[in-house]
């Protein structure tokens, strides 16, 4: 008899010791979080860098308090830039549920009944009142890494959230300034119709004396007829842009001239790039293609741990009684263990570790191509502000000389050195240079928004201060 007990005591000494090392050994087994690096190699720095120190509300290096407080105002009224602040609400929830498994599980019953003809049933407890748990041990991590996906994802929903606001300043800023370069070609239109028909009037007085033929007349009047034909397209396109920057505001189109009139900026010296990576460390999509690349990683490893074994706790509390009169003097509770170990499930929890590791690589990639995007936007950003700059320069010039030519053809034809056709041709051509120059002036407003969009790095809204 003693030695049966001692060969049993020793049994259960190895089975336990069993166990133990079995423990060690999934645990060693278990998958580890593993790094992800940038996928580029051989970093460069920018080809161009300046000296200007962008800040972080990058519009205002303008100075111009109107554009300050409509894009200030477009940050809490903006409807996309508002739903998308709701995705990023919706996506802490989800952690919050997710992280709920972490926690054991308690549920309260209660449960009556009356039972006829009396006397009741033998042994029949027809009013009960209990408390239930339950509650998985997370011995791999398979919960942890779930939760921590969803924090990631929580995470690149807040940088998309950013990026959404930065794009939306830089549109904003945009369509601000296509409104002052079409307020400002309205009036050169305006300013040459009058020019236009002065000169009409005054080479009908000299067709009266002969002194000019009446092909030159039809001719004035027909640029006199496309300068208005110019006009008509400026007035237009200040309506829709008044119409879309009201949109982005997020207010109603009225048609309402809201917006007066103001030059358009100076343009500061290039702004500083800083280096590569520090770009990757500032610009929030490419933080958002980071994050969503390290929820892919724990969605891997949670899935990889979804094969080893599962443990799981219970506890059970009852008030039993056939009346409410004795309910509280019987109770009874029950302590439970489960293990559930998965043995066949057709291939499906393999094809699901397979899946998430294809997707982790599928956004590692797609990290990267952000990445390489955003450094191609700083270096067309640098190439087309300088090349820009040179070619306002350039058609600044170029209308001098315009002016100057067109002074001198005037003064021969009213001398009778040169007919009134190289006039016309000068004048239409000057005309046209002043107007060129604005769109030029616009370009080049446009691509230093666009290179200080791609430089920008997330600012604090209302939003997220109140948060």
């Amino acid at each position: 008899m003693y030695q049966s007990l001692h060969y049993k005591y020793y049994q259960k000494l190895i089975m336990r010791g069993a166990k133990v090392a079995l423990l060690f050994f999934l645990v060693g087994c278990a998958p580890k979080i593993s790094n992800v690096d940038l996928p580029i190699e051989n970093v460069t720095p920018f080809s161009e860098n300046g000296q200007e120190v962008i800040p972080d509300k990058w519009w205002t290096v303008f100075e111009d308090d109107q554009l300050n407080r409509a894009i200030d105002s477009a940050l809490t009224s903006n409807f996309n830039l508002a739903a998308t602040w709701q995705q990023f609400i919706a996506a802490k929830a989800t952690v919050i549920r997710e992280a709920a498994d972490k926690w054991p599980q308690v549920d309260a019953s209660a449960q009556t009944a009356i039972n006829l003809p009396e006397p009741d049933f033998v042994g029949g407890e027809n009013t009960q009142l209990g408390l239930s748990a339950s509650y998985e041990v997370d011995l791999w991590g398979r919960i942890r890494t779930a939760v921590q996906a969803e924090k990631f994802r929580a995470e690149a929903s807040l940088f998309d959230y950013k990026s959404a606001a930065i794009s939306l300043s830089a549109e904003i800023a945009s369509t601000w300034y296509e409104l002052q370069a079409a307020k400002k070609q309205l009036q050169i239109t305006q300013s040459q119709i009058a020019t236009n028909e002065d000169i009409i009037r005054l080479i009908r007085s000299r067709f009266v004396g002969g002194q000019i033929r009446a092909v030159d007349i039809l001719r004035q009047a027909q640029l006199l007829e496309s300068t208005k034909e110019q006009q008509i397209i400026f007035e237009t396109n200040i309506s829709l842009l008044e119409n879309q920057l009201s949109v982005l505001l997020g207010r109603q189109p009225k048609g309402d001239n809201l917006f007066t009139a103001t030059e358009l900026p100076e343009i500061n010296e290039l702004p500083q790039t800083g280096l590569p990576l520090e770009l990757v460390r500032r610009r929030p999509d490419i933080q958002q293609a980071y994050t969503q690349l390290l929820a892919a990683d724990r969605d891997m490893a949670s899935a990889v741990r979804n094969k080893y074994p599962r443990l799981s706790v219970g506890a059970r509390g009852q008030l039993r009684s056939n009346n409410f009169d004795n309910l509280f003097d019987n109770w009874a509770y029950s302590l439970a263990g489960n293990i559930l170990a998965p043995l066949f499930y057709g291939r499906r929890l393999n094809a699901e570790a397979k899946r998430t590791e294809a997707i982790k690589q599928q956004r590692l990639y797609e990290y990267g191509q952000t990445t390489l995007i955003a450094f191609q936007e700083v270096e067309n950003g640098m190439v087309q502000d300088i090349r820009q700059e040179e070619r306002v320069e350039n058609i600044t010039r170029q209308l001098q000389l315009a002016e100057k030519s067109n002074k001198q053809l005037r003064v021969e034809f009213l001398n009778g050195f040169s007919p009134y056709l190289d006039v016309l041709l000068g004048l239409d051509q000057e005309q046209q240079l002043r107007r060129d120059l604005v769109n030029a002036q616009l370009r080049r407003v446009q691509i230093r928004i666009g290179l200080y969009r791609a430089l920008a790095g997330g600012f604090e809204t209302e939003r997220e201060l109140n948060n």
